[in-house]
C-alpha cells in the first residue's frame, strides 16, 4: 500500500469503485477501504437497470448524470471486459414503462424534452412484442433504449479492473473517523452509512427462475419492476422500507408480495421456481439526489454517497464528476446541485423512478 495516496476511498460499493476506476485512469495513485467484502451491500443487490438518456438534452443535473451512464455504459462494459475478461452481463434489451394518466402527463414532457425515444404501445401491441405480459394497470410504453446489467458480475469487472490499474484494494479494514492525514484526498462512498442526512431505505427483491425466458424488456411498474435475464432468471423488485433502519433481512408479507406482482404481471410467472431472495440497504437523502462534492469544514474530505435507488444508473456520472473535480477540469453538471449544505430540493417529476 502506498504510504500516502492521491485518493483514500472509503467504501467498496459501486459508486467508490467506479470512482477508483476513473480517478486511477487519470493518474491518480488511489487505495480503497471497505468494512466488509468489496461490493457486497446495495451494489449487489440491485437489479441493475438502466435507463435510456440523453446528456445533451437532460434538463437537470441529475438526469445529465444517469444519462452519461446510460450512453457510456456499452462502451465502459467492452472497456472493462478487455482489461479483465470479466463479462458483466450489459444487455441491450429494451424495456416498457406502465403509467398512470396522470403520471403520463408529468413524465412524457421530460422524455420528450431530453430527446428519450418512446412510443406508446395498444393492449395488440403490447401483446405483440410481450405475449406473456397479462393485464397490467396503466398505459404501457415502449422504450427501445432501456438496458441492463447483471450488478454481481459487473462488480467483479470493476474490482478486477482496478487491480489492473494498481489501485489497493482494502477489503475487511474499518476505518475510524476520516482518514484525512492518510492520503492527498479523502471521498466518502460509504452508501446508507455516509451519515450526514443519508439514511437506510431496505429494498427486498426475490428472483425466480423459468425453463426459458417468459419475456424479454425490463417492465416497470412504478417503483416496482421485473427485469429478466437470458438465461431464464427473473428479478423481481422492490420494496422501499424506510422504517427497518440497518435491518438487512426479508419478510414474508413482502417476498409474497413480490412474488404476487410477478405473477399478475406475467401469470406464466405462476409456474416459475423460487430461487431466493434478499434485502439491501439504500442509501437515501431527503431529497432523493446524492452527496457529490467537498465536505464543508475540510480542506481535502469529499463525499459520494446517497444515491437511493440508482446507484448503477449514476455510477458513471458520479465517478466523472468526482474525477473533474478531483483534477480541476470543467465539471459535467454545476457542483452545488449536490452540494452538502445545499437546501432541501423538491425538484420536478422524476424521468425514471424504478
Amino acid at each position: 500500500m502506498a504510504k500516502h495516496p492521491d485518493v483514500a476511498v472509503v467504501g467498496g460499493g459501486i459508486i467508490g469503485l467506479t470512482c477508483a476506476y476513473h480517478l486511477a485512469r487519470a493518474g491518480l495513485a488511489v487505495e480503497v477501504f471497505d468494512r466488509g467484502d468489496l461490493g457486497k451491500e446495495a451494489s449487489w443487490a440491485g437489479a441493475g437497470i438502466l435507463p435510456p438518456g440523453n446528456p445533451a438534452g437532460a434538463a437537470t443535473p441529475i438526469d445529465v448524470l444517469r444519462a452519461i451512464g446510460s450512453e457510456r455504459f456499452p462502451g465502459f462494459s467492452a472497456e472493462l471486459r478487455e482489461l479483465t475478461g470479466v463479462d458483466n452481463g450489459y444487455l441491450w434489451c429494451g424495456g416498457v414503462e406502465f403509467l398512470g394518466s396522470g403520471e403520463a402527463a408529468d413524465v412524457l414532457p421530460v422524455w420528450r424534452n431530453e430527446g428519450i425515444a418512446f412510443e406508446r404501445l395498444s393492449l395488440e401491441g403490447l401483446r405483440r412484442l410481450e405475449p406473456a405480459v397479462g393485464d397490467v394497470p396503466g398505459e404501457a410504453y415502449l422504450l427501445p433504449g432501456c438496458a441492463q446489467v447483471r450488478n454481481p458480475r459487473h462488480l467483479r469487472a470493476l474490482i478486477a479492473s482496478c487491480e489492473r490499474l494498481g489501485v489497493g484494494l482494502h477489503p475487511h479494514t474499518p476505518v475510524e473517523g476520516v482518514p484525512r492525514d492518510r492520503a492527498g484526498r479523502v471521498l466518502l462512498a460509504t452508501g446508507a452509512w455516509a451519515g450526514r442526512g443519508v439514511y437506510p431505505v431496505r429494498g427486498q427483491i426475490v428472483l425466480l427462475k423459468t425453463p426459458a425466458p417468459t419475456f424479454t424488456r425490463v417492465l416497470m411498474l412504478g417503483k416496482r419492476y421485473l427485469v429478466p435475464r437470458v438465461d431464464g432468471h427473473v428479478l423481481v423488485g422492490s420494496t422501499e422500507e424506510p422504517e427497518a433502519g440497518f435491518e438487512k433481512a426479508n419478510t414474508a408479507a413482502e417476498v409474497a408480495d413480490l412474488v404476487a406482482l410477478a405473477v399478475r404481471t406475467v401469470p406464466a410467472l405462476a409456474a416459475a421456481e423460487r430461487v431466493r431472495c434478499w434485502a439491501g440497504l439504500r442509501p437515501g437523502t431527503p431529497d432523493g439526489l446524492p452527496f457529490i462534492g467537498p465536505v464543508p469544514g475540510w480542506d481535502n474530505v469529499f463525499v459520494a454517497a446517497g444515491h437511493f435507488r440508482a446507484g448503477v444508473q449514476l455510477s458513471i456520472g458520479t465517478a466523472q464528476l468526482v474525477t473533474e473535480l478531483f483534477t480541476g477540469r470543467p465539471t459535467c453538471v454545476p457542483p452545488a446541485a449536490f452540494a452538502l449544505d445545499r437546501p432541501p430540493h423538491a425538484g420536478g417529476p422524476a424521468a425514471f423512478r424504478s
